[in-house]
């Protein structure tokens, strides 16, 4: 009688705190009909049966089943109730898994063609600089700018023997010799070009920059500090 006591109160417990957790709706029901077979005392009217019932359940299912205005009062209800709620409850889960899949495996994409375009971005990159440069050397080449800084080099204007090239086209055009110069018109004289004395033409003069050079290449006379 004492071994009978004691397993008719471990079932008792058992039934009490029975949930469903991780069994569907059918295998939770199976289980709370055999410990309402063992322990009837504990559900003796069909009310108190569905009470504990909803008590065993899930609160996503025990929420469903006891929603509208019309609660369940037999326990066929209930359970027909409770199988719908957890098919569409399941049906969600399995939609927002899907979509969850979805988006995992475009985020996977994503990041598997982000590194393949940069590396291609920098071989581009790589491949066109040496031919970008050499195009633009051979433009700098040709416009004389080798700074690298689209300076121009300005080179110094050359010389002839009336000075400064292309400095006569400011001057007005003389009427007696066709030429373009400054001053007064020497054509048929025998005065110098460039000084305006006679007695010398201008590839002698002393003002000519060839014959200013060629003084200065000239050896200095050495001087004599002392006789004998």
């Amino acid at each position: 009688m004492y071994y009978n006591a004691e397993i008719l109160a471990a079932q008792q417990d058992e039934f009490t705190s029975l949930q469903q957790g991780s069994m569907t709706v059918m295998e939770a029901v199976q289980k709370f009909e055999q410990l309402a077979h063992l322990c009837p005392e504990l559900v003796p009217t069909e009310r108190e049966k569905v009470r504990r019932m909803m008590k065993m359940f899930r609160t996503d299912i025990s929420k469903q089943v006891s929603a509208g205005s019309s609660p369940p009062t037999l326990v066929s209800d209930c359970v027909s109730r409770a199988i719908r709620a957890e098919y569409w409850i399941n049906r969600d889960k399995e939609a927002r898994a899907q979509i969850f899949k979805a988006r995992k495996e475009e985020k996977a994409v994503v990041k598997q063609t982000q590194p393949r375009q940069s590396s291609e971005s920098n071989q581009k990159g790589q491949t066109s600089g040496p031919a970008q440069n050499s195009k633009q050397f051979g433009r700098n080449k040709r416009k004389g700018n080798f700074s690298g800084q689209g300076q121009q080099r300005n080179f110094p204007p050359k010389r002839n023997n009336r000075g400064i090239e292309g400095s006569n086209t400011d001057f007005p055009q003389c009427a007696k010799c066709g030429k373009k110069h400054p001053g007064v018109c020497r054509m048929g004289t025998n005065a110098c070009y460039l000084c305006g004395k006679e007695g010398h033409f201008a590839r002698n003069c002393n003002q000519n920059p060839q014959n200013q050079n060629q003084n200065q290449n000239l050896p200095r006379p050495s001087r004599n500090t002392g006789g004998s």
